[in-house]
This record gives structure tokens, sequence and C-alpha cells, in this order.
């Protein structure tokens, strides 16, 4: 656990990407298995818990120090982990030797409810304040150390010299500790075989499009729409549904699952049906899709009632095939693939499946009138695909961009603020903000409609902590309110209706696009001009 925790910390204070990787090869060449596998597990979120929650801490901890001290401590630290690492009292008298990852992950993994508030501190006191924290990190997840899923797969590439495409596909196959893949990678064994295994392919990523301007004689474009980009894979008779990520979300769309039935790997976008749109000769979109408000609904659950299928039926408008009936496309150039694709469709139900339609243009100038010219909710914008282009894993320069329409803004009074996470921890770096519910200068009561932590320099984050600490006006657990004095004006994508806020308003994608230090509070937007933009 010590070189575990030595790896946590340096990872921690780590800004360079290449730090981190050569850091985390190092930790994988040097470390046996199975700690090494589970550390890897740890980093990209792939381990689980189910007995330990933070809830479990907070609870630990109350029992051993003065609940105030906990909730001052917390509140000043503002990490769950590292208040509790200091906090845990230290042993008297002689303890075990530190366990090890792989230890702590068996223990873990046989913890209940029941038993956890005593096997716990167990484990807690044979460790210092260092292996605390990355303990408590392992157990609950979220370790947040700025290693993303890609990273680390980088890194396994880097410290054994193998394909990261390689280790990709085969990472999808296996389970933590990953024994088979360290047997390929460090000790040179054949590669785990998965010829006959529904597995996850990893997605051909695009470029922001930004000062380029491409030849369409070239270039495809497609409308880049607004859902959760989807692979569905059938091999050996057997259907699965992944994220963009690589999840397995088959059991949240089980009628996917069931409306593919041949041999495929089929890259698209998961969208749930809304009002068609139909009968415009000019209509330059295709219908069908509703708002990702809608499909926002069923993500992340587990079971699916009948009626949300019957009322949020999902469906795939497809991008791309990777491979039909045993065969690779990925090496045949995008119009190819679009035949090819354009093929199948007959053999795919029309109830879940379409073909994202080709946007015409006569040149890039027509083009980007066509972009700016749509708002329908279920568009994020354009793609633009390099027609002699193979379909390649990640980000390669010149082949696909991104071409995102520009944001809608509004301005914001600024009424609650609460501390980060990681290395915001000791700034007030999340920001709730409200739009006035009528006439301020009536007495209008200002309601929430959003939250954001992002779109602003260091800088300005020090100075926004600064002005949170000086205007607080009442403290609501680690949450604080503040004296309206503040205006953001704010960018997002669209604005829906919701239940869930008393505005009666949702934001997608809120984020702060600046700081309006010279506007008074009463000219921030009203509700209603938020409600006028709604198009659900």
């Amino acid at each position: 656990m010590e070189a575990f925790a030595a790896l946590i910390d340096a990872l921690i204070y780590t800004r360079s990407r290449n730090e981190k990787l050569r850091l985390i090869a190092e930790y994988l060449r040097a470390t046996p298995d199975p700690d090494r596998g589970y550390a890897l597990a740890a980093l990209t979120d792939g381990l689980d818990f189910k007995a330990v929650k933070s809830s479990t801490i907070r609870n630990l901890l109350k029992e051993r120090v003065d609940p105030v001290l906990w909730s001052l401590s917390r509140d000043f630290v503002g990490d769950t982990a590292e208040t509790a690492s200091f906090l845990w009292p230290e042993p008297v008298g002689a303890v075990a030797q530190p366990p090890t990852v792989g230890e702590a992950v068996d223990a873990l993994s046989g913890m209940t409810r029941a038993n956890a508030m005593v096997e716990l501190p167990r484990l807690l006191d044979r460790l210092d304040s260092a292996g605390r924290y990355a303990f408590f990190k392992l157990a609950t997840g979220g370790m947040r150390v700025g290693v993303s899923s890609r990273l680390a797969k980088v890194a396994f590439a880097q410290a054994f010299d193998v394909s990261v495409d390689d280790v990709e596909e085969y990472w999808h196959a296996l389970e933590p500790p990953y024994g088979q893949l360290f047997a390929w990678g460090a000790d040179g064994e054949d590669p785990p075989d998965t010829a006959n295994m529904p597995l996850f392919k990893p997605f051909m990523l695009a470029h922001p499009l930004e000062e380029t301007v491409v030849d369409l004689a070239d270039f495809a474009a497609e409308w880049k729409w607004d859902g959760i980009r989807v692979q569905l894979v059938h091999v050996a008779g057997e259907t699965r549904v992944y994220s963009r990520s690589g999840d397995d979300i088959s059991a949240t769309f089980p009628e996917m699952v069931t409306a593919l039935d041949f041999p495929a790997v089929l890259d698209g976008e998961l969208l749930v049906r809304g009002n068609v749109q139909g009968g415009d000769a000019n209509d330059l979109t295709q219908g069908g899709a509703a708002s990702f408000n809608a499909l926002q609904q069923r993500l992340g659950r587990k079971t699916v009632s009948k009626k949300m299928l019957a009322e949020s039926p999902a469906f795939v408008r497809l991008y791309d095939v990777l491979s039909a009936d045993g065969e690779d496309l990925r090496s045949l150039p995008w119009q190819q693939r679009r035949q090819r694709l354009e093929q199948l469709l007959p053999r795919l139900p029309d109830t879940h499946f379409d073909l994202s339609k080709v946007v015409e243009a006569e040149d890039f100038e027509q083009l980007a009138q066509i972009r700016e010219g749509t708002r329908d909710d279920a568009i994020e914008g354009l793609m633009l695909k390099r027609r002699d282009s193979p379909y390649v894993a990640g980000r390669k320069t010149g082949l696909w961009y991104k071409w995102k329409r520009d944001p809608l803004l509004i301005d914001c009074v600024l009424m609650y603020a609460q501390r980060g996470s990681g290395k915001r921890s000791s700034f007030y770096s999340d920001y709730t903000f409200g739009c006035w519910d009528g006439d301020p200068d009536q007495g209008a009561e200002l309601l929430p409609v959003g939250k954001a932590y992002s779109g602003f320099t260091d800088a300005e984050l020090k100075k926004l902590d600064k002005i949170v600490r000086q205007n607080t006006l009442n403290r609501f657990g680690p949450v604080r309110e503040v004296e309206r004095t503040l205006v953001f004006e704010v960018a997002f994508d669209s604005v829906h209706s919701s239940k869930r806020h008393k505005s009666g308003l949702a934001m997608r994608f809120p984020r702060i696009h600046r700081i309006r230090w010279d506007k008074p509070v009463h000219e921030a937007d009203r509700l209603e001009t938020l409600r006028a933009l709604i198009r659900d």
C-alpha cells in the first residue's frame, strides 16, 4: 500500500501529462501482481465496494473524534478522504504491517454494511496518514488525480512497449486485476482470446474545428446529434451496447440489445423519440429525436420500466460501421464504410435505427450559414469527416472535426458557492446562479437556474473565492449563501422544463462565459427569457 500511496500523492501534485505517464508506467513495472492490476483498476474507476461509501467514513470518524471538529475540518479541507486520513486517531502499541493493495481489495470485497464499521478500523490502524488517504480513495472510488481511463491505458502501453490500441481492445475483455493483460504486456505471453466475445472497440474521435476551413470536396458534413455516443456489438449470438467510455449499458437500453441480430459493430448516437419534424422541404435536419433532457431520464438506470420504454423509446442514429458479417471494415475509407452502412440499413428495424444524413452544401461558407441557422435541441453542431479517412482509434489530426454551434448566453446572479474537489478543495469554486422571477425593482425573487464550476482563470478563481468568503450570508453544511452582488454571463447549449427545480428550468452544459464585474444585479436576465428558449 505504501507504493500505491506514494503514486497517488505524486499524481495529485503533478500537472504534466508526460510525468503522470512516467509515474504510472514505473509503478506498473515495479509492482507485482495483483497489486498493480488493482491499482490500475482504481485509477480508472474499475472497482466498486458496495459496503463502503463516503457516509461510512463520516460515521466512522464521528465515533472517534468530536463531531463538531469533524464537520469544521471537513468544511475547511473540502475532501472527506483527506480530512479522515489526518483525523484518524493513531493506534496505541504495536501494529501489523500495512496491507498490500491486493489484501485491501480482498478485505473490502468481503465486507458488508453490517460488518464494515468493525472491519475497516482494523485496516486503517495499520496505515499512516498517506496510506489511509490512498485506502479511502481506493474504497470509495473517484480518485480525482487527473488520470483518465485513456491516460492509464497509454501508460500501460508505454510501460511494456505495446500498442495502446491493442490494450484498449483487450482491456474490456478482462476483469481486475487484469492478470492476462499483464501476462501479455509484461511477460510476452499470447494475447487474450477475444475473437468470440462481443467486445468494445475504441471509438474514432474528432478534434475541435477552430480556425480551420475545410474543402467540402475532401470532407463530408453530418449533424452532431446531442445524445450519447454508443457502439452496438453483435458477436456469437450476443449483443452488447457500450457507451463512449466502454461501459456496458445494455441493461439500460434493452430494446437496442434485441434490435441487432447479425454480426456487426455499429457506431452511432443513442437518442429517444420525440415529436417528428416533417413536411418542411426546407428542413435540413432529420426528425424524430427529442432533446437530451428526455434521454437523461433513462441514463444510469439499472432497470427500465415498461412505462419508460413506451414513453421514451430509444433508437440509434448510425454514423459508421466498424465490421459486418465478420469482416473488419475499419481500414476502408469513410466513403466506402458509408456505402456499406447504407447497404446494411434494410437489415435493421427502422423502429430502432436510422442513418445520420449527410449535410449538403455548395461550399464551406454555405455550410457555416446552415450551422448557424439550426437551433434544434437535439443538435450540437456539425461533424466534418475526411472522405478518405480510415476508422482509427482516438483523435488523429486532420481526419475528423467537430464544429459545435455557438452557445446561448444569459446573465445570472451568483447565489450560492461550494468548495471544489481535489486541487480546488481549498477554494469556493462551484457556483449556483439564478435569474429574476419577474421585475427585481418590484421585489421579484431570484430562483436558481444552474450550477457551474468552469470557465474562469486561476486568478479569477482566487478573486471569486475572496468574494464568497467576504459576502457570506448563511451556511448550509458545505454550501454558503452569498450576498447578491455579482453577475455571471453564463453560456449553455439549451434549456428544458424541469420539475426538480423551483424555477421549473434546467440548463444543458452551463459554464461561466465571463464575469460581469461591471453589471448591476438588477440588470440580470429574467426567467421569462429562459422560458422562451424551451423547445421540449
